[in-house]
């Protein structure tokens, strides 16, 4: 698919927060230079062994060169897999070490049980996979590669990244649902929709909202062209409902809700999409009770009474005790 590119006359969206990227990077599905020692020991029936390392690779500055300018001419290119870890697939290339994430494959499933994540790319150990370059830092001794890219035609994914820019919308397809956010297919190239900016109201995992293979609209937040990444935004689209929060409800209002979670300290209710109040355990019921969950449960519709209200701070106390 094409992506389709549309401006917006929208206020430029602020700069991302310090260590956006480099938090994701951190999630598990990049690493740096995955070694013997970063390799996790998970608990299970299944020998350690399973996990293979690498060699110690030492790479060389002309190999460097090389494999940038492959990543330069967006060349596909055929490695063997030698081994995983829990973030991904290792691959070799000449004297060079590489790193396949989980997210930049083909048809991964969406899990996060370690085992059958495990088995899943344990599975692929000795198969050679068409790979693209994604991400190259000599500095950080960083080699990335993308299967999902590589499916992508010659030139596609820089004149994607060419076209795109700040306070765009784009079109595309959900690939791939990972804790940290969800990959959307622009058409050779993939954005990424951090969690965090996939609702203004709280969101456990992208797969409550979210579903492979659906088509979505997105804000674009950042173009990175040198290295190839688009941070793209689905609440940016509306408005931020706390900003206008004290206009719509007043203290002592009774509103309708859906409890959301229950918690130790109490309840969170949304009473409207992106925006969400808590009914401390002192405000849900009379009496004495051992858990919240004795009261309420995740799902279940309520009639609250608004205590307070803060815009600025978002948030938001209700109670089911004061209803009337």
């Amino acid at each position: 698919m094409t992506a389709n590119v549309q401006r917006r006359d929208h206020t430029p969206p602020p700069p991302l927060e310090e260590g956006y990227w480099s938090a994701l990077l951190n999630e598990g599905e990049y690493s740096e230079s995955p070694a013997v020692d970063d390799i996790p020991h998970i608990q299970s029936s299944e020998p350690a062994e399973d996990y293979i390392p690498h060699p110690n690779l030492e790479p060389n500055g002309s190999d460097w060169d090389e494999v940038r300018r492959i990543m330069q001419d967006d060349e596909v290119i055929a490695l063997l897999v030698s081994g995983y870890n829990r973030g991904g697939l290792l691959v070799e290339w000449r004297t060079m070490r590489g790193f396949v994430p989980a997210s930049q494959l083909v048809d991964f499933p969406a899990t996060s049980n370690d085992l059958a994540r495990r088995k899943t790319l344990m599975n692929r150990v000795g198969q050679t996979l068409d790979l693209r370059v994604i991400e190259l830092s000599e500095e950080q001794n960083r080699f990335i590669l993308s299967e999902r890219a590589a499916k992508a035609e010659r030139g596609e994914r820089a004149d994607i990244l060419s076209r795109l820019n700040p306070s765009d919308t784009v079109t595309g397809l959900i690939t791939n649902l990972c804790d940290f956010g969800a990959f959307v297919d622009l058409g050779g190239l993939e954005g990424l929709i951090h969690i965090s900016e996939l609702s203004w109201g709280r969101v456990g995992h992208p797969a409550d909202i979210l579903e492979r293979g659906q088509e979505v609209t997105a804000f674009v937040l950042e173009v990175n062209q040198e290295a190839g990444r688009v941070a793209l935004s689905l609440k940016r689209l509306h408005d931020d409902p706390w900003e206008t929060v004290h206009l719509r409800y007043q203290i002592g209002e009774n509103v309708e809700g859906i409890i959301t979670n229950v918690v130790d300290f109490g309840a969170f209710a949304r009473i409207e999409e992106g925006l969400e109040g808590l009914i401390h355990v002192s405000e849900l019921a009379e009496g004495h009770f051992l858990h919240p969950r004795n009261v309420v449960s995740e799902g279940q519709y309520i009639s609250a009474r608004i205590l307070s209200i803060d815009g600025r701070a978002r948030r938001l106390g209700l109670s089911l005790r004061s209803i009337s």
